[in-house]
């Protein structure tokens, strides 16, 4: 994908993002604390930090979910915003919090071995029963 600005936020709009890079294919992860904290399984992208901008974050709260990484969310909405690891040079953004097309693509499936018993997963991408699959963010266009 190309160095193309992209914008997102929450849903009452008091945490608002730009990314000023390329953005990673989705990855959709059914590990239960993205279940949980979003309702169904989570899709995300993600971008270089070096790329990445807040441009309101009024809103804006950190949960750490576990000793490897952190929750953001809106305070005032309850949008699921961003996780981010411990240590890694992105953050990974809810792909339905950007605005407009994306020109996004999902990528695969991870931590399929928690998955919720009511949905099946059945469009063909690969799929890792825990997280390891390796999907890096393009470099630069």
């Amino acid at each position: 994908m190309t160095a193309t600005t992209h914008a997102g936020g929450c849903l009452c709009g008091a945490v608002r993002y730009q990314v000023t890079g390329p953005l990673r294919p989705v990855v959709l992860c059914h590990c239960t604390q993205c279940r949980r904290s979003t309702g169904h399984f989570l899709a995300a992208t993600a971008a270089r930090h070096r790329d990445f901008r807040l441009t309101s974050e009024t809103g804006l709260r950190w949960y750490v979910s576990s000793d490897a990484a952190r929750r953001g969310f809106c305070g005032e909405c309850g949008s699921t915003l961003f996780w981010q690891a411990n240590g890694r040079d992105y953050v990974s953004i809810a792909a339905g919090t950007l605005d407009g097309a994306t020109g996004l693509t999902s990528a695969c499936h991870i931590h399929v071995a928690d998955k919720g018993d009511y949905y099946s997963i059945d469009d063909g991408l690969p799929q890792s029963r825990d997280g390891h699959f390796a999907v890096p963010i393009p470099p630069p266009g």
